[in-house]
């Protein structure tokens, strides 16, 4: 845990934050939290798990999802594209792109999403799975949550050249440990960011 950020492993993040619950891509939640709010960035299996999210999910929870990924949910869910800023409860979320540059697996067409959560104070982007992109240049936060496994996403080299681009003061690795990327990924990463970043590495809970 990080000044309310926990880390489930791989790309899943529980957010406890100005008396608000909020998860990132919820799997295998080993511990569940009833979730006031649930930010989903795509319908791939390890990012948007049916049994993950009823397992955290109360009558009042809100969820918002990536809209191709609509169908395999049920409460009260909300498609979401880029671009787009929600205010949920005391939450303020921004959806930004996130897509591969060459790669198959997260095509831009698909309208795929990263989450900028802003909630006590606090702003923290979840990339999503994506690559570096020219999108992450607007991007300012506090925290930047972002993949490093390589194979469907950046890898650890391209990260820290995000970090460069995106306006972060912290930055947590995530896609790593299951699936694709390895402690090694996470602590090259930590080696390539850039000066003034403090990288923090988190182990899943």
């Amino acid at each position: 845990m990080f000044n309310g950020i926990h880390w489930l492993g791989h790309a899943s993040f529980r957010i406890e934050l100005g008396g608000m619950v909020v998860y990132f891509d919820p799997w295998k939640c080993k511990n569940p939290v009833p979730a006031d709010l649930i930010l989903i960035t795509h319908d791939h299996h390890d990012h948007l798990s049916e049994a993950d999210v009823a397992k955290i999910s109360k009558p009042d929870t809100i969820i918002l999802c990536a809209a191709k990924g609509i169908g395999k949910l049920h409460g009260d869910v909300r498609a979401v594209k880029p671009g787009l800023s929600l205010q949920v409860g005391d939450a303020l979320v921004q959806t930004v792109a996130a897509y591969n540059v060459s790669k198959v697996f997260h095509p831009q067409k698909a309208a795929y999403v990263g989450y900028i959560l802003t909630i006590a104070g606090m702003s923290i982007y979840h990339a999503g799975d994506t690559d570096l992109i020219p999108e992450m240049a607007g991007i300012a936060c506090d925290v930047a949550l972002l993949p490093i496994g390589g194979t469907y996403t950046m890898d650890a080299a391209a990260a820290a050249k995000a970090l460069a681009v995106i306006k972060a003061k912290v930055a947590v690795p995530m896609h790593w440990g299951d699936l694709v990327g390895s402690r090694k990924d996470a602590d090259l990463f930590v080696k390539l960011a850039p000066a003034g970043v403090q990288v923090v590495l988190l182990g899943p809970e």
